[in-house]
């Protein structure tokens, strides 16, 4: 007999399971300690989206709250980088793409800066590819 077919339908969960993970100085931001990583598994409605995900974890963390989102509130901000499914935000979902069931969202810090190849100013840095001829 098929599932659909069967006399002991299987129930639906009206609540779904993503797991959030918070990465590296983004942790301190969630009570880390700006190391590792912290993992959340948050329990959302079947209409959710990203941007609901991630306010529901900002709503317990005030701190990921300002870092994480504009002065508004409701466009993120420049430093942390969202990733769903493995997959930068703006690839295969936005911030109002539904989440499923098991999806998982990663919070990874940005770093910026960095040095000239040295503490000397080089005309031609010695870290600069060779030039194709």
């Amino acid at each position: 007999m098929p599932d659909n077919d069967s006399a002991f339908p299987k129930p639906h969960s009206a609540i779904l399971h993503v797991t959030v993970e918070v990465v590296a100085w983004v942790t301190r931001f969630v009570g880390g300690d700006g190391t590792r990583r912290k993992l959340f598994q948050e329990h959302v409605a079947p209409d959710a989206t990203v941007r609901s995900v991630l306010g529901q974890v900002s709503d317990r963390h005030s701190a990921l709250r300002e870092a994480l989102w504009n002065a508004a509130g409701r466009e993120l901000s420049e430093h942390i980088e969202v990733l769903v499914n493995d997959a930068v935000l703006g690839l295969t979902h936005t911030l109002d793409s539904p989440v499923r069931d098991g999806d998982r969202i990663a919070l990874i810090g940005q770093y910026t800066g960095g040095s000239r190849c040295g503490s000397r100013r080089l005309s031609r840095p010695r870290c600069a590819f060779p030039r194709e001829a």
